[in-house]
């Protein structure tokens, strides 16, 4: 898989405003490749679904957030303090479109590649000890998920202030700021109505087949 031009935790922490700022150059945001093939998820994300996902909805993300970024930049040489603002709503769309979806493909495997094999370890004693068990966990992550109006996300994060899991949810494409994201599942129509149509908690009951609990498991580890 290709990485993003710059690590997620960087463009998380270092704000929206300043995406593709790189000692004052821009260097542009590329499309990650799916470590998998867009087959490889079914029969509980369909190929076409996957296809469209990927090559259509995060590609318009990465453009987006590219030419967001120029005007931005173009308005910041010029010092037009208003336009910048101006600009702030299409850098967090687009920007968190990006942050959000390039976790989000790492959180799924194929079935016999690690998708669906239940997290062990750390993980697992963290889920039990914060949720009672991991059928209680997934149970409260659909449900609250599920309850997103309109289009957002379901996260599982971690907070360092507490140093324990959370679930939490997002509204469009605004990335989880509150706590690191750990497992974030998309809940925007385009992620499941070509083949759940408008049913969002039969896709979020299938997309725990290919959850892949050892990314999972690495993010929490790397922050833990």
């Amino acid at each position: 898989m290709l990485a993003l031009t710059r690590p997620v935790s960087t463009l998380r922490t270092r704000g929206l405003s300043a995406l593709g700022s790189v000692a004052g150059r821009r260097t542009k945001y590329t499309l990650p490749d799916l470590p998998y093939d867009y087959n490889a998820l079914e029969p509980y994300i369909s190929a076409e679904i996957m296809q469209l996902h990927h090559s259509k909805h995060h590609q318009a993300y990465v453009n987006g957030i590219n030419q967001a970024e120029e005007k931005f930049f173009e308005a910041k040489a010029k010092n037009d303090l208003k336009e910048q603002i101006s600009l702030q709503p299409l850098l967090k769309f687009n920007g968190g479109g990006h942050i959000n979806h390039s976790i989000f493909w790492t959180n799924l495997a194929p079935n016999g590649k690690g998708g669906g094999e239940l997290p062990k370890g750390a993980l697992l004693n963290a889920i039990n000890s914060e949720f009672g068990s991991i059928d209680e966990f997934t149970k409260k992550f659909s449900a609250q998920a599920a309850g997103v109006q309109g289009s957002g996300w379901g996260w599982l994060g971690f907070n360092k202030a507490t140093k324990r899991l959370e679930i939490a949810t997002t509204p469009n494409q605004d990335p989880l700021t509150t706590l690191v994201p750990l497992l974030g599942v998309d809940v925007w129509e385009h992620a499941y109505y070509l083949q759940y149509k408008n049913v969002r908690p039969d896709y979020l009951k299938a997309i725990w087949k290919v959850v892949n609990w050892k990314n999972v498991a690495e993010r929490y580890a790397a922050v833990a």
